[in-house]
């Protein structure tokens, strides 16, 4: 027969802490104490589609006085987008799904709340065929490639 020792216990299966637990704040100082190595890292923007991000310097400078502020783009342009959608039977969503844009940047333009960015206007330019930008605005847009 063989001796059993009956002060030793085997524990067979223990499961560790979930990955939610082990995330917590209780969980990483509990590890702290014992001493382990923890190593922990914030990820920033984790989990959202953010393509144009916004810098502490720009809402520093949205903060500030009048004679600091971010250009906007101008009603007129509003205008001429919101016409030249709608002359191609689009609706806001549908201009934004053909240029891969959210909804919200199409209706920020068209209400004059958007800080012009040169890559969306021309995406916009393109999608309507209307100029938005330099003195032609509203014109018809030329098809013609540009020659070097």
């Amino acid at each position: 027969m063989a001796e059993s020792d009956w002060d030793t216990v085997t524990v067979l299966r223990k499961k560790g802490p979930s990955a939610a637990q082990a995330k917590s704040k209780q969980a990483i100082l509990a590890a702290q104490r014992r001493g382990e190595d923890v190593e922990t890292s914030k990820k920033w923007a984790a989990g959202q589609n953010k393509q144009h991000f916004i810098t502490k310097n720009t809402a520093k400078l949205d903060r500030e006085t009048e004679e600091l502020h971010h250009d906007r783009v101008s009603l007129e342009v509003g205008k001429v987008i919101q016409q030249g959608r709608q002359s191609k039977g689009l609706t806001q969503k549908d201009l934004a799904t053909k240029i891969n844009e959210k909804p919200q940047v199409i209706a920020d333009y068209e209400s004059g709340r958007a800080i012009p960015n040169n890559q969306v206007m021309g995406k916009i330019e393109r999608a309507i065929g209307l100029k938005l930008r330099g003195k032609d605005i509203g014109k018809p847009l030329e098809t013609g490639s540009k020659g070097k």
